[in-house]
């Protein structure tokens, strides 16, 4: 029996039973729908972190005080202050393949302006900080270097902050005061937006760190260094680099634990994403289990539509149908219910994704990869769980198929 026959009478019956059949592809739509939806929220989180781990800068490089096996990175790097001044100079002059170091001074401060008085996060930084973090300036220009070396009274101002305390107005060229200290405003910050944790990145002071340790903190110590490698295939040898000078430096014999802890940022990214990629493989597996209840559906459907049309089978296998031939129909009209559900589930699931980020503001990416497996595995299901009722019809004796009431 030609195909384009068997397709024919496989439609007839399945909309010989118009609602069954509808209700029998339910369960793949709402297992391909669910797939690509949950998928899609996950490669969402996914694009968010790594943008936002790009928002670090390129080639960076984290030194941060304390070791990570003693409680520094997990829950707060820097409890155990171990970088210095001596430090930061040696690593300008003795690290090769770099372009910039800026120290990391942070505090908590109350800021004024006029009328206008907020707490925000006051970081202590070098002339370097805005070219390793790609930040570039909305307004004015950067503090210099000889600003750092004598800790002038010098700031740049996060978007947010500045509309905090001058509204509409520019900053460039007013004084804020922080703490008891007077700064003057020398540029403004171009937007950044949230950082992973949620913080409002643009909410924020930078002053060079020497002015930070001086008037705000106090320190004598780093909390970190962020360092750029000048090219990506060179960030692996300047981490190297920067631990055999910082071991050499703090005198750590061999086989004892740093007393510092270096990431980069491909590291950084590879922890920052995992979770996420945990979270989309987890959700779209139990998304998945929707498809196989859809599948034991579409056999259990078939199987009683081959109880049904027994005598209909019959009839054909004694007047020349071959037993392939009635295979061939049954695991087309399984097929045809499994590939007619995969694709109103794949516009189920990009409207489902599309409403999940517009109603709730969740970061959503359909991609393509997710819609062809999703699709894939829905016809995979169709053929798999449609296979055993259509053998059992072609495997029915004409005469007792005949003789079956």
């Amino acid at each position: 029996m030609i195909l384009p026959v068997l397709y024919q009478i496989a439609l007839r019956a399945l909309r010989r039973n118009a609602l069954r059949s509808l209700l029998t592809m339910l369960g793949i739509v709402i297992g391909v729908g669910a797939v690509i939806a949950t998928v899609a929220v996950g490669n969402g989180a996914k694009a968010r972190v790594e943008a936002q781990i790009a928002a670090l800068g390129q080639n960076v490089i984290l030194i941060m005080s304390g070791n990570a096996n003693r409680g520094g990175f997990g829950m707060g790097f820097g409890s155990a202050p171990s970088l210095t001044k001596q430090d930061y100079d040696a690593l300008r002059q003795e690290i090769t393949g770099i372009t910039g170091v800026s120290p990391d001074v942070r505090a908590s401060a109350q800021v004024a302006a006029g009328s206008q008085n907020i707490n925000t996060s006051v970081f202590g930084v070098s002339e370097d900080y805005l070219q390793i973090r790609t930040w570039p300036l909305a307004a004015g220009a950067n503090f210099t270097a000889g600003d750092v070396r004598s800790a002038n009274k010098v700031a740049l101002l996060g978007q947010t902050t500045a509309q905090t305390l001058f509204g509409e107005g520019d900053p460039v060229g007013q004084f804020i005061h922080i703490g008891d200290a007077s700064f003057n405003v020398v540029g403004l910050l171009a937007s950044k937006g949230m950082a992973m944790m949620g913080m409002d990145q643009d909410d924020v002071v930078l002053v060079p760190y020497t002015s930070a340790m001086i008037r705000l903190t106090g320190d004598t110590t780093f909390r970190s260094f962020s360092v750029q490698a000048s090219a990506p295939d060179v960030v692996d040898d300047v981490k190297t680099q920067i631990a055999e000078l910082l071991r050499q430096r703090h005198r750590i014999a061999a086989g004892k634990d740093d007393d510092f802890h270096i990431r980069t940022q491909q590291e950084i990214a590879e922890t920052a994403t995992a979770t996420s990629r945990v979270m989309t493989v987890l959700l779209g597996a139990i998304a998945g289990v929707s498809l196989l209840v859809g599948g034991i559906g579409i056999m259990n459907i078939m199987l009683v539509s081959v109880t049904e049309r027994t005598r209909e089978i019959g009839i054909r296998l004694a007047v020349g149908a071959r037993g392939r031939d009635v295979l061939a129909q049954f695991l087309i009209e399984a097929v045809m219910l499994s590939v007619s559900g995969g694709l109103v589930g794949i516009a189920f699931g990009i409207a489902g994704a599309r409403m999940l980020s517009a109603n709730f503001g969740w970061s959503t990416l359909v991609s393509a990869n997710s819609i062809v497996m999703a699709f894939a595995f829905s016809v995979a299901i169709g053929v798999f769980f449609g296979f055993y009722p259509a053998r059992k019809a072609s495997r029915l004796d004409p005469i007792e198929a005949l003789r079956y009431e």
